[in-house]
């Protein structure tokens, strides 16, 4: 398998979910690459059993990638086993599943990482606090992608793409703090962030493309059900704008519709 193989393929895909009926807008391009059907792209996908993740994985399973979700329950997993996608056991707060994660995937090359596995927290004012709490939001939001993202990085140097894509929120602007409140939450954010930052600085020579993205106030357990946008229409848009990364744009913040957001 050559390195022009594996990046026809994943463009080739690509363009296969730009040309669904969601959200995404095709690329200038990606429709002239044409992709090897026998070497698919790989994208790793954390917390894929449900919301944001489940939808990044049934989209990109569309599309012909090979989906590696993560689950830390896969014996639950029923939806993202419908898919038919590859499911791999994995909490990002335990080491040793951390770890034994990483002997799963092995060489296999990983050309896309998504850190998608988090959770979320409401506490608005400082006095309600639970500092145990705020402790366990900051293992699951930065200590895990951190833990996540090392251990693969071996796999990702191996991968045409080399991109490490880190979900955040709005809440982790600190720029766009002027409410306060989400205490815990927003710290764990703008941390993801911070090392975002750090990760991009540091690989940018290897050629990575290390960046945030915030997928919008979407339909989930986390967003609720008042929220504007569906699943399908937050990872179609934060897909096109995946498709049309460059190295350039390494240690970037990203709204799910491609612009630029202040940290």
């Amino acid at each position: 398998m050559t390195t022009t193989h594996r990046a026809q393929a994943m463009a080739g895909v690509l363009v296969a979910v730009l040309a669904a009926p969601i959200v995404a807008q095709t690329r200038p391009g990606a429709s002239e690459q044409e992709a090897s059907p026998d070497v698919p792209p790989t994208v790793v996908i954390t917390g894929a059993n449900r919301g944001l993740g489940l939808e990044f994985a049934r989209q990109f399973s569309a599309a012909g990638f090979e989906v590696i979700g993560t689950a830390r329950r896969p014996d639950k997993a029923d939806d993202l086993r419908s898919l038919g996608v590859r499911i791999e056991q994995l909490d990002v707060t335990d080491a040793q599943s951390v770890e034994q994660f990483a002997a799963a995937i092995g060489d296999h090359p990983v050309d896309i990482l998504i850190n998608n596995a988090g959770i979320g927290g409401r506490v608005l004012s400082i006095k309600d606090m639970d500092a145990a709490r705020v402790r366990h939001i900051f293992e699951v939001n930065c200590l895990g992608p951190m833990r996540v993202t090392q251990v693969l990085l071996p796999a990702l140097r191996a991968g045409d793409r080399k991109l490490i894509v880190n979900i955040t929120s709005m809440l982790g602007s600190i720029e766009r703090n002027t409410r306060g409140g989400y205490y815990g939450y927003r710290e764990s954010k703008a941390a993801l962030n911070m090392f975002t930052r750090s990760l991009a600085a540091e690989l940018e020579p290897e050629g990575f493309t290390c960046i945030v993205m915030n997928p919008g106030w979407v339909r989930t357990d986390l967003g609720g059900s008042q929220a504007r946008l569906s699943p399908a229409e937050s990872i179609g848009a934060m897909i096109t704008v995946i498709d049309g990364l460059t190295p350039a744009d390494t240690g970037a913040f990203f709204s799910y519709g491609g612009e630029r957001v202040p940290w």
